[in-house]
């Protein structure tokens, strides 16, 4: 049971996405040819957030995601957006403009999140857990902003189970990544950074063990994407 992972410093990580801010949606696309949108719509369809629902999206970066929750809860529904690196929220609003969406963009913490206990009906956090110095206290803080009944939602790289599967992949993120990562953003070592912990971070079950290791969740779910190369996971807060 994987339950004391032990993430990167905070210090290290700030420094890598602010290096990588203002090309990080560009490289984004190239590197995945666009597939990640698809996987956070899955998200949120599978979330079953209602028009109206509160929500709070965290470590958002430049909006994606808290832009896909926004669209399912509409005029009447409330979305924040929160990243610890203020240089990666530059951009989400004017992106949230032309998304024609109104969301409440912030600098918080995971870890430490500045929310009253039980005030979202859900929270998400996409492609930044594994970056979080201390991810079960990350999880434990998203339960705990989520009401009794609330859904926590995890989209995160993990590993194909398919032994063919991950090889190629394993090739193309180790080879081939940090070279076109480093071409678009100019920081190829943050790029060999994103493949060495999205190979050796838990997934699957052992992720689902690091989520109720918290005590926060009454259920866990997970589902693959592509074959394994990610994963979402959703957790009921008690």
């Amino acid at each position: 049971m994987t339950t004391r992972y032990q993430g990167p410093s905070p210090e290290k990580i700030h420094g890598m996405f602010s290096a990588i801010a203002g090309r990080y949606d560009l490289a984004n696309t190239v590197l995945s040819a666009g597939v990640h949108h698809a996987w956070r719509r899955k998200l949120v369809k599978w979330s079953g957030v209602r028009p109206g629902a509160k929500t709070l999206d965290c470590a958002t970066g430049t909006g994606d995601l808290a832009i896909e929750f926004k669209k399912a809860v509409g005029r009447d529904g409330e979305v924040f957006g929160t990243d610890f690196c203020a240089e990666m929220l530059v951009p989400a609003p004017a992106k949230a403009v032309r998304a024609g969406v109104d969301i409440r963009f912030e600098t918080a913490d995971v870890t430490n999140l500045p929310y009253p206990t039980a005030s979202f009906d859900a929270a998400s956090i996409s492609f930044g857990i594994r970056n979080v110095g201390d991810p079960r206290q990350g999880l434990s803080e998203l339960g705990r902003v989520v009401k009794p009944g609330g859904v926590v939602m995890v989209l995160e790289f993990g590993q194909p189970n398919s032994s063919l599967i991950a090889g190629a992949y394993n090739f193309y993120c180790s080879r081939l990544m940090p070279k076109i990562g480093g071409l678009v953003t100019g920081q190829p070592k943050a790029y060999e950074y994103l493949q060495s912990s999205s190979a050796k971070f838990p997934c699957r079950e052992e992720f689902a063990d690091l989520m109720r290791s918290t005590g926060r969740f009454a259920a866990i779910e997970w589902r693959p994407l592509s074959l394994g190369i990610a994963y979402m996971y959703k957790g009921t807060v008690r």
